[in-house]
């Protein structure tokens, strides 16, 4: 039988899956084949991955629950039926994809086997409910595959796009010129959000600096009053409303800034992948989890490496502290 390889990632964040490329990018080089991605539309895999060799497709499944549960183990039946997969890989504890797998007759189906998931697999080793509970994704990932005699080549995410991908997309962007700035404003996780008046005054200061001359300010639809009330309270006239772009039109932004700075978010690891120099806004969760990344985080004083999930927390990161680090690390 010959060999095709696939890899199901369920979580629907664009950050997550940022943090799984190093994983999907050591799979394909095991077995010196491009992979088929599973995973959310959410994510958008497809338009931001198009350009990565390591992948040959992205299947899209929405990963539904209740009624659903049903229908997408018969259309993941289906499409495994078709592809005739020799490997299933699945990054998380989800059991669809592995009965589905089981049902379709793919003989190697490889996972972390948490719960009922196990009873669906072929690997033998798997994590353990400590592992599950004390590992962030990027290390329960690695896990998986080391523990089961796979490579892991790197773990640091990184993302290709190419100019040709970009060069026909808005916005139009000089990439040659200095002082272009992106701020990440908004995360699905308010608790993470650093308020709006700070974002305000620092980018007074940076471009007060001339350390700032456009700053594009990225956030969801549903947060453009975010946006607007951080152009309001700073009173110039150098911000860019990037709330109503697609994510192919943010990641051109990210691309041609000259450093992205931001909540810990998805736009914070796109910038990292993107090569970009990001700074991490990071006062309420764990700067330990960004540790297989390029992001340079910014800590209040007396930082401690846990979760608070009071946005007030967020406080503790006075501007003068992010406008201090950002001008000491890009000069």
């Amino acid at each position: 039988m010959s060999l095709k390889i696939a890899v199901v990632y369920s979580h629907h964040k664009l950050g997550d899956l940022i943090w799984q490329l190093p994983y999907l990018k050591s799979i394909s080089k095991n077995f010196n084949l491009p992979i088929t991605l599973i995973t959310r539309p959410k994510t958008q895999a497809k338009d931001i991955l198009k350009d990565n060799n390591y992948i040959r497709e992205v299947f899209y499944c929405e990963f539904r629950k209740k009624l659903w549960y049903f229908v997408e183990i018969f259309n993941l039946y289906r499409f495994f039926k078709k592809e005739k997969f020799s490997h299933l890989f699945i990054l998380d504890k989800i059991s669809r994809p592995a009965i589905a797998a089981k049902l379709a007759d793919i003989k190697n189906i490889i996972g972390p086997g948490i719960k009922n998931q196990k009873k669906w697999l072929t690997n033998k080793n798997f994590l353990s409910n400590e592992d599950y509970q004390n590992l962030d994704y990027s290390d329960q990932s690695k896990k998986i595959l080391e523990i089961n005699n796979y490579k892991v080549f790197e773990t640091i995410p990184s993302l290709t796009i190419k100019e040709d991908t970009l060069i026909n997309i808005e916005p139009k962007i000089d990439n040659s010129a200095q002082g272009i700035v992106t701020f990440g404003v908004d995360s699905f996780e308010i608790f993470k959000m650093w308020f709006e008046e700070n974002f305000a005054e620092l980018a007074n200061k940076l471009i007060d600096a001339n350390l700032a001359k456009k700053i594009y300010l990225i956030a969801s639809p549903q947060n453009q009053n975010v946006v607007n009330k951080i152009i309001h309270l700073s009173g110039k006239n150098n911000f860019f409303d990037c709330s109503s772009l697609n994510l192919l039109q943010v990641i051109k932004v990210i691309k041609y800034s000259n450093y992205f700075v931001g909540n810990n978010s998805g736009p914070l690891n796109l910038a990292s992948a993107l090569g970009v120099k990001a700074f991490g806004l990071i006062a309420n969760d764990r700067v330990s989890e960004l540790k297989n990344s390029n992001i340079k985080p910014i800590l209040p004083q007396n930082y401690r490496n846990e979760i608070n999930r009071e946005r007030e927390g967020m406080k503790k990161l006075d501007v003068e502290t992010v406008f201090d680090q950002i001008k000491e690390n890009i000069n």
